[in-house]
């Protein structure tokens, strides 16, 4: 997909708390995540960050063309297979929220 100039996209922020002592399980497993999604036709950025302060939070910043994409990402078998089997092990919480690229 090509991205047209002053077009914008959609940005997810996914933000995970891992249990105590789950924090270096759930990093493998999110980074588990990335080579598959980096395929994905609509996948613009998809980067796993650890916060310095809490290092239980880890949070993706991903860029997708538009909802279609990210929806399409969602119903992916990976995807659901973390929520569904990995998640509720090493996750204590979680946040995801979409937000749309503002240009100037």
């Amino acid at each position: 997909m090509e991205i047209k100039k002053n077009e914008t996209q959609l940005v997810c922020i996914a933000k995970f708390i891992a249990k105590d002592g789950e924090v270096e399980q759930l990093i493998e497993n999110l980074h588990a995540l990335i080579p598959y999604t980096l395929q994905e036709g609509g996948c613009i950025r998809y980067e796993l960050n650890q916060c310095i302060e809490n290092p239980n939070r880890i949070t993706f910043i991903e860029k997708w063309y538009n909802k279609e994409t990210f929806d399409a990402h969602n119903g992916s078998s990976y995807i659901q297979e973390f929520f569904n089997e990995g998640n509720p092990y090493h996750v204590k919480e979680f946040e995801v929220s979409l937000h749309k690229e503002l240009l100037a």
